[in-house]
């Protein structure tokens, strides 16, 4: 059982240095091409955004509650509201929706 487990952790450790190293070892020229300038742009923002959401919606006692605090995020912040007064709007969301329907047991 732990040799399979050190083998586990080799074949991770080449798999995520292969994926680090050999951009650079490949790509050595400036890269000019629009479609994949804006993709390697969003990729960050992508992988944030698929390890958040699903944390967001399941990190209440409601699945409903936390689906409301993602949507009021996404309202506060598209109109303008800076990060403090988001967080704060979607908290609140979460604690009186929470408080509608989980009342004090």
């Amino acid at each position: 059982m732990t040799n399979n487990v050190y083998i586990y952790l080799a074949i991770m450790a080449g798999v995520t240095y292969a994926i680090r190293v050999l951009p650079l070892t490949l790509i050595r020229k400036e890269i000019k091409n629009h479609f994949i300038q804006s993709f390697l742009y969003y990729v960050p923002y992508v992988t944030l955004a698929v390890m958040t959401f699903p944390a967001i919606c399941a990190a209440t006692q409601s699945r409903v509650s936390g689906t409301l605090a993602l949507i009021t995020g996404i309202i506060a912040a598209w109109f303008g509201a800076g990060l403090f007064k988001v967080s704060l709007s979607c908290c609140a969301v979460v604690f009186i929706s929470e408080l509608l329907l989980f009342p004090l047991t």
